[in-house]
């Protein structure tokens, strides 16, 4: 619940700096007709609403498991990387729409000097935010802030594009505002392809490897386990699951494999950054032998 809390409070503060940053521009672009610009607003005004399901996503996590939703409540930020990654395709399909009619029918923009002062603020406000969302991301472990963070950075640097345009206009070349507007679609593609698959890997329970290496270690560790077989992870939420099997000695009572598993899960615990709850299978080798790996391949052949 505290990492819900401090979620749902950088989502409204990025939400203000960018809904504040996104006024101005607008007002800006009415003013002076800027192509360029207006897709630097109409990406930070996605940005700004992508805000909105992850906090849903947040505050619904906090929910307690029951007997439908076993597990709890987490996953709703996969499904809010979803409506992120959805977002950000249409404003790149809505900025593309608008340059491609800016150079079929080009006209002049004005209010140069806005223009520019529009593209610094909207990459301070932006690298703002993709600062303090990407780091508080990675502190609660929460892959969707973290592609939102991403999404921000890149919007900072699309800002700074629209000078670009601002710059050729000045110069009289009419097209360099729309050509602008274009490369701030290709932007967005970019930054669309990267958080799609960020969204991909955890709706795919993928996680970082390092992560599995970092586990088996602390399991070998761990007095009493003679072996280790499969080692298994997953994100819900902003939290991780783990289960693991272990291999012990075949005279241990049942008291004795079950401290054998309880020290294992502690390893873990403090081994995994994020690792919140881990469940340890206890196998034995067979009478005769001291082969790990024979009562793991007996306990695979059992699980088939």
């Amino acid at each position: 619940m505290e990492t819900s809390r401090e979620g749902v409070r950088t989502l409204w503060i990025s939400l203000a700096v960018l809904g504040a940053t996104t006024a101005v521009q607008a007002v800006i672009v009415a003013l002076s007709g800027s192509v360029a610009l207006l897709g630097d607003t109409i990406h930070n005004a996605a940005d700004a609403l992508t805000a909105l399901p992850l906090g849903v996503a947040f505050v619904l996590g906090r929910r307690a498991a029951d007997r439908r939703y076993t597990y709890g409540y987490g996953r709703a930020e996969d499904l809010a990387g979803i409506l992120i990654v959805t977002t950000i395709a249409a404003s790149a399909a809505l900025a593309a729409w608008v340059a491609v009619d800016r150079l079929v029918n080009p006209r002049d923009i004005t209010h140069l000097w806005a223009v520019a002062a529009a593209a610094l603020a909207g990459f301070a406000g932006n690298e703002w935010v993709a600062r303090f969302r990407i780091r508080t991301g990675r502190k609660i472990g929460s892959a969707a802030l973290v592609a939102d963070g991403l999404h921000a950075r890149t919007d900072g640097f699309t800002s700074l594009a629209v000078l670009l345009g601002a710059g050729g206009a000045a110069l009289g070349w009419r097209v360099a505002d729309p050509v602008v507007g274009l490369l701030i679609t290709a932007a967005i593609l970019l930054v669309l392809k990267d958080a799609a698959r960020e969204v991909y890997r955890r709706l795919m329970d993928a996680v970082d490897p390092g992560l599995v290496d970092d586990a088996e270690r602390a399991l070998r560790g761990v007095p009493g386990v003679l072996g280790i077989g499969q080692v298994r992870m997953r994100w819900i939420g902003h939290a991780l699951r783990a289960e693991a099997d272990i291999v012990v000695a075949p005279h241990l009572t049942v008291v004795q494999a079950h401290e054998v598993a309880v020290a294992a899960e502690h390893a873990l615990l403090h081994a995994v950054p994020r690792l919140t709850a881990a469940t340890l299978h206890t196998d034995h080798t067979p009478t005769g032998t001291s082969d790990p790996h024979a009562a793991l391949s007996h306990h695979g052949e059992r699980s088939r």
